[in-house]
């Protein structure tokens, strides 16, 4: 409110009054605001309830741990957790995340050395998967994936298996992403179904 007026900011942080604002943009405005009102909101009640999820998840490692000298899980640290009926189970998964290095360009030479000294019905399906392979996506990464399909040929030739080499010297782990997964069955031997909510880190 500025001298009895009432105004609103556009993107360029300039001055509007609301009286030049179209009504439904008004309401769009109002609209969203109050939809993000309800997710922020959701935002920090999930975010408080994952730190009391990991919090009692870990109380219950260490008690284990301390009572029966064993800890749950695996080597990566992917672990379940069951009710006596097996009708809610709340899996931690622990997942690498992946880049790849300067090798990587080194594999992508050697390949196409590979396909340009085979005959066009021998390269041809694999071009496709090649492409594919070292395309950017649509958030300016390779795409691991496909990248991943490539190792999984057996061909023998020498050139192919180097570049397959320099492929697996190019993986880099870069980091780990934890995530809480909740299944649940209605009754026990009931089908299993999965809770959708996303609380990775």
């Amino acid at each position: 409110m500025i001298d009895g007026a009432e105004y609103m900011r556009d993107p360029k942080n300039r001055l509007l009054p609301v009286e030049m604002i179209k009504p439904q943009h008004l309401l769009e405005d109002q609209m969203v605001r109050d939809q993000f009102g309800w997710i922020l909101s959701l935002v920090e009640q999930i975010s408080r309830y994952r730190g009391h999820l990991f919090e009692d998840l870990g109380e219950f490692d260490a008690l284990i741990a301390e009572k029966y000298g064993a800890e749950k899980g695996g080597p990566k640290g992917n672990r379940t957790y069951r009710t006596v009926d097996d009708c809610y189970a709340i899996s931690i998964r622990v997942r690498d995340t992946l880049d790849f290095g300067s090798e990587l360009q080194a594999a992508k030479a050697l390949i196409d050395e590979c396909l340009r000294g085979w005959t066009e019905d021998a390269a041809a399906p694999l071009r496709v998967i090649v492409d594919g392979a070292f395309s950017i996506d649509k958030e300016g990464l390779i795409n691991k994936g496909e990248i991943f399909k490539l190792l999984r040929h057996n061909i023998t030739d020498p050139k192919w298996l180097q570049a397959m080499d320099a492929l697996r010297d190019a993986i880099r782990v870069t980091g780990s992403r934890t995530t809480p997964e909740f299944k649940m069955r209605t009754a026990p031997g009931e089908k299993q179904i999965s809770i959708s909510i996303s609380l990775a880190q």
